[in-house]
């Protein structure tokens, strides 16, 4: 027998079964198909005709932060009145203009959005009595602009119906006046204490802007008693301005 002859025609014969043997092709299917597997995933999903593979969604990394509403207005005020609430002063106009900043740093009361509240005022514009007593009141007819800057680190603001057309709104803030000049007696102080409180609506233009109306609010503004005597403000005011929405709020799918 030919060593060399019996050996190929074994192989043949093993060949022979093999083509034959389902078993045999349903392995070398599940082999391939695995190799294919393993090299997608190295590669990443692949695309078709139709973009990328439904099937194989890539894992995020990172968590997307979480959208926190900011808003910017553009405010001006203006005074209608005065009356004795916690300063003597009296005879005088208050005009401010500035921009205040609002942020939903803590999350919702009473059913509205709870923002901490910031201001500067740049322009504020006092008319008042060219020469008054102590207390504040005028002692001549003759009136004149005294200009000052304000800045209100403190406050906060309620706003209700958030995204909707028609926007309740209650804000308060505090901070510091100061003026060219003492005001409103020559015994007060360059630098005045400030208390705003405001109530009003916001009325959606666009998707990002609104128009505020205040339509009731009071301004106070003394030296808090740093010298004998305490010649402030209060004033009746109204305000009007335009706020701009800040960032992208998350998508809704």
């Amino acid at each position: 027998m030919n060593p060399a002859l019996t050996l190929s025609q074994c192989e043949r014969a093993l060949t022979d079964r093999k083509r034959r043997c389902p078993l045999f092709h349903l392995l070398l299917i599940c082999v391939v198909l695995r190799s294919m597997a393993f090299a997608q995933q190295a590669s990443g999903p692949a695309e078709g005709a139709f973009g990328t593979d439904s099937l194989v969604k890539p894992v995020p990394t990172t968590a997307a932060k979480a959208f926190i509403a900011r808003d910017i207005t553009a405010v001006s005020l203006a005074s209608y009145g005065h009356y004795k609430i916690f300063a003597s002063g009296s005879g005088a106009k208050l005009y401010t203009s500035g921009l205040e900043y609002d942020r939903n740093s803590w999350g919702r009361f009473l059913g509205a959005r709870f923002d901490y509240v910031a201001e500067f005022l740049p322009m504020v514009l006092l008319d008042a009595a060219v020469t008054s007593d102590i207390w504040g009141t005028p002692t001549t007819q003759a009136h004149q602009i005294v200009p000052g800057i304000g800045f209100s680190p403190i406050g906060f603001r309620l706003l209700w119906r958030d995204g909707r057309a028609l926007k309740p709104y209650l804000l308060a803030k505090g901070g510091v006046l100061i003026f060219s000049k003492k005001e409103l007696s020559q015994q007060a102080t360059y630098e005045n204490f400030s208390l705003q409180s405001s109530t009003g609506f916001q009325v959606k233009l666009t998707h990002r802007v609104d128009l505020r109306l205040g339509l009731f609010g009071d301004f106070h503004f003394s030296d808090a008693f740093i010298v004998p005597v305490n010649p402030g403000l209060d004033v009746m005011n109204a305000t009007l301005g335009v706020t701009y929405h800040l960032g992208h709020p998350p998508a809704v799918h």
